[in-house]
């Protein structure tokens, strides 16, 4: 324990000594001295902590040292004892606690009475002394907390800025390949042909869901993802899982069940795409993971409270199963149960992370039963909402896509693929179009001619979009400040779509397309 120093000053060596033999212990350091400008340097150059001091001294009384040392920082916060045996009036007293004393003590001392005041006096001190360490300390772990709060967000700028730029320039040429797959599609293949094109948007799509994971997953560490409830036909969306997924099982001569509860209603409340989305990642990885045997989905009615369900959505498989040591390392993210299944089955480890992390957001159960060798379940319980037909909105059916009559569209487009996409759709609605490579011959063409709608896709060599749309709101080409501008972005950040409004376009469109979207948002800013 850290010894507290107490200083004596009295100009009689008797009370002195008196004071040390009534004070003396473990725990105290005592400093005496008979002269006042002596206890002065002895207290500017010790940690005093307690002076007692007598009030009538030769050359400086008690009084007047009280105030030099309260006046001075290094000293002002020792507690003082006055002892005197001769200024008893009260006026003393007063004059004494109101320099800054603590104590007005009265010669002769009692013992008792004065060794308690000095041990409470002694544990004030500690008290003290600890509270100042602990905020030191507290100090201190808010300025660690700062830095770490601001390299944290500079982590989630830079992880942020790479997000938008990979999805950038992945989603890009996805666009691409996955639009003119679908151009080719509407021209006359043979079968083989068509096979081909079907394995290409296949693998587009493929890749872009590992992409959209890897968003996704961002999105719901940065608490930024929502639950978009409507109305699913619940059978449906399990008939068509499983469907997608019938070509894998197939060419591993699995056997893919789905197993429904005969009670299941047809339509009930439910984000559909993110439950699509854990049973796509439940079953492909079930598929993933078994050589020989089945891989069933089923579900069941656990559940009823009044108009609401709680279902239970089973993924059984007889595949290689999960040691107990690896059930919670699934769930990391880019996480697999061990090396070698990274080896023999390649994937990046997002999906079981996703699962979990959207059951948790739909306030559901995920759980897993395994057993190496022999098989796992995965389970996730939620409860729905059930909706009556008189609930359910109509279903618009897909209108056909009439060509446009005079429409005149500027399109600004650096990546040849999309550009070649984008001329080949807008020229089966007979539209009539100019095609420039970025922002600043955008902005000198719109000067020379009149368009009803501007395409612009973000980012550019020379000028970017945005750029180019800040000049053009600006004025820039004089006339044509609300000419509408729908931009293109591989960029799917909801912060990349605000900056986009913000810049001043009228609306955005992510790539990869469909055109159906694209045809509707131009009908909604040509036509109305």
């Amino acid at each position: 324990m850290e010894k507290i120093n107490i200083l004596i000053v009295d100009d009689r060596p008797e009370n002195i000594i008196a004071l040390e033999a009534l004070l003396q212990r473990n725990d105290i350091n005592i400093i005496s001295t008979t002269n006042p400008n002596e206890a002065l340097r002895l207290s500017w150059e010790m940690d005093i902590a307690i002076a007692m001091i007598d009030v009538q001294m030769p050359e400086m009384d008690g009084f007047e040292l009280v105030e030099i040392l309260k006046s001075n920082p290094r000293t002002k916060d020792i507690l003082i004892i006055f002892v005197t045996a001769i200024s008893k009036e009260t006026k003393y007293a007063v004059k004494g606690l109101n320099t800054g004393a603590v104590d007005y003590l009265y010669k002769p001392l009692d013992p008792f009475v004065t060794s308690a005041k000095v041990d409470s006096f002694i544990q004030f001190v500690r008290n003290q002394r600890d509270i100042k360490k602990k905020n030191k300390e507290l100090e201190a772990y808010q300025k660690d907390l700062i830095k770490a709060k601001e390299l944290a967000e500079q982590g989630k700028r830079i992880k942020d800025n790479f997000l938008a730029n990979m999805s950038h320039e992945i989603r890009t040429p996805i666009n691409g390949i996955i639009g003119i797959a679908q151009l080719l599609k509407k021209t006359a293949l043979t079968d083989e042909q068509r096979e081909m094109v079907n394995l290409l948007e296949i693998s587009s799509n493929s890749l872009l869901g590992v992409i959209n994971d890897v968003l996704d997953l961002s999105k719901i560490e940065s608490g930024k993802f929502k639950i978009n409830r409507s109305a699913t036909d619940i059978i449906k969306i399990c008939e068509s899982v499983v469907d997608l997924l019938r070509i894998p099982a197939i060419e591993k001569k699995l056997d893919l069940k789905l197993a429904l509860d005969p009670e299941l209603p047809k339509m009930i409340l439910a984000d559909s795409l993110r439950l699509n989305q854990i049973l796509m990642n439940l079953i492909g990885n079930a598929i993933k993971f078994t050589h020989k045997g089945s891989v069933t989905l089923q579900v069941d009615i656990l559940n009823r409270k009044g108009n609401n369900l709680q279902l239970k959505f089973s993924v059984a498989d007889t595949g290689i199963g999960i040691a107990k040591a690896h059930i919670d390392k699934i769930f990391e993210t880019f996480e697999q149960a061990d090396e070698q299944t990274t080896i023999k089955f390649g994937g990046t480890g997002l999906g079981l992370s996703i699962v979990k992390n959207l059951a948790a957001l739909k306030g559901g159960i995920l759980e897993v039963l395994s057993e190496e060798h022999v098989g796992s379940t995965f389970c996730f319980t939620n409860w729905y909402e059930v909706l009556k037909e008189a609930d359910v909105p109509e279903k618009q059916t897909d209108e056909q896509l009439m060509p446009f009559k005079n429409l005149n569209i500027l399109v600004a487009e650096d990546n040849p693929i999309n550009r070649f996409l984008i001329i080949k759709i807008l020229q089966n609605w007979e539209v009539k179009l100019d095609v420039v490579e970025n922002g600043q011959e955008a902005i000198d063409k719109l000067r020379e001619k009149e368009y009803d709608l501007i395409l612009m896709d973000t980012f550019m060599p020379v000028m970017n979009g945005l750029e180019a749309i800040k000049l053009i709101r600006e004025g820039y080409a004089t006339g044509k400040e609300n000419i509408p501008i729908i931009t293109f972005s591989a960029a799917v950040l909801d912060t990349d779509k605000e900056t986009a409004i913000a810049a001043g376009a009228n609306d955005v469109i992510s790539k990869p397309f469909e055109p159906a979207v694209l045809y509707k948002k131009i009908q909604k800013y040509t036509i109305g």
